[in-house]
C-alpha cells in the first residue's frame, strides 16, 4: 500500500510543479509516479493470482 501512496505523492508533486512552470521537475516526478504505479500494479496482480490459486503462505 505504501507504494501506491508514494505514487500518488509523486503525481501531486508533478501536478503542482507543472502548474507553477517547473517543467523539468514535473516531468521527473511524473516519470517516478508512472514507474511506482506500474510496480504497484505488477505486485497487486501477482498477489491476486496467488490468492486465486490458493497459496496461503508466501513468506
Amino acid at each position: 500500500m505504501d507504494l501506491l501512496v508514494w505514487a500518488i505523492v509523486a503525481l501531486v508533486i508533478s501536478l503542482i510543479a507543472g502548474a507553477l512552470g517547473f517543467t523539468g521537475v514535473a516531468r521527473g516526478a511524473g516519470t517516478i509516479a508512472k514507474v511506482l504505479f506500474g510496480i504497484f500494479l505488477v505486485v497487486a496482480v501477482i498477489l491476486f493470482i496467488l490468492v486465486v490459486l490458493g497459496v496461503t503462505a508466501i513468506f
